[in-house]
């Protein structure tokens, strides 16, 4: 299963009621923060995340309304006497601006800041580790920025027990079958392993979409997601603030999430400008059924 936690949906500022941009991802016990705008950690608290859950963070560009979070967050981590390693994955120039402040400061960690500094224009995987795998998605903003494809692996099949045992096959291999192998008989035949167990369920899929100026290109990746974030920071009357801007409309992304045929679709990164967000469902629906705003605290399972 995994579990998302919208902690900022505003864009460019804070408001009082709004964060800027911040999402938790939880996956097996393991905690992906997803660009840290001014409140996260606050935020963080509200949502009883455990601080020593995060062990990733990744940043999708250099805009402050997208990272200006994380130094504090880093020295928060700090003061709390974290001892475990913080793994940082964003634009090339991160690793310097943090350090910087904290050499201004001067204030270190008690604990190792791991920086991975991205750069490449094409899609790339970062991350591969337990099951889960993170892969950019190269998006379109003015500046080098990312999106994030992640995905949990369905790798152990479901064994067919009753239909195993029928074959006469130990249960000592049991384990061995629920990752792919053939079954033996006592007698040295080979049972197919398709015989013993039920089909793999499909992988678990979540595109975070942030800031982007409409382009198709990125339905290649997010193609058949169950859950997809695409930022729409205007509604279609203000399209040209949008394409000036290297932002989307909430027209944009649901078009985007029909075109890759998504499960679900989520909006964010909404211009404070709108005092009604509803509008942004209305316009997206008469194109995309099925979609939800990225409303602060609000709870999304895949």
């Amino acid at each position: 299963m995994m579990k998302l936690t919208i902690l900022g949906s505003c864009s460019a500022y804070p408001t009082l009621n709004r964060f800027t941009t911040s999402q938790i991802l939880q996956i097996n016990g393991k905690s992906f923060l997803i660009d840290c705008g001014e409140g996260a950690q606050i935020q963080l608290r509200k949502n009883k995340i455990k601080f020593n859950s995060i062990e990733d963070i990744l940043i999708s560009h250099l805009h402050g309304d997208h990272f200006f979070g994380l130094p504090g967050l880093i020295l928060t981590f700090n003061l709390l006497g974290r001892e475990k390693p913080l793994n940082i994955y964003g634009p090339k120039g991160i690793k310097k601006i943090i350090v910087s402040l904290l050499k201004i400061g001067n204030t270190w960690t008690n604990y190792k800041l791991n920086f991975t500094e991205l750069k490449n224009p094409k899609s790339e995987i970062i991350y591969d580790k337990n099951d889960i795998s993170i892969t950019t998605i190269p998006l379109y903003h003015g500046i080098y920025t990312n999106g994030f494809l992640f995905r949990k692996k369905t790798s152990v099949h479901k064994l067919m027990v009753d239909k195993a045992q029928s074959y006469g096959i130990d249960k000592t291999q049991f384990a061995g079958i629920k990752l792919g192998k053939d079954g033996i008989k006592t007698d040295g035949s080979i049972i197919k392993n398709i015989k013993l167990v039920e089909p793999l369920n499909p992988d678990l899929t979540y595109a975070y979409c942030g800031d982007t100026l409409f382009n198709e290109k990125i339905i290649e990746q997010t193609k058949g997601c169950d859950l997809l974030y695409h930022e729409s920071t205007f509604l279609k009357k203000h399209e040209n603030f949008a394409k000036k801007t290297f932002h989307s409309t909430a027209e944009q992304a649901a078009l985007i999430a029909k075109k890759s045929n998504v499960k679900k679709l989520i909006l964010g990164h909404f211009s404070t400008r709108y005092k009604d967000l509803d509008l942004f469902i209305k316009e997206s629906k008469s194109i995309f059924p099925n979609v939800d705003l990225a409303i602060e605290n609000k709870i999304f399972t895949i």
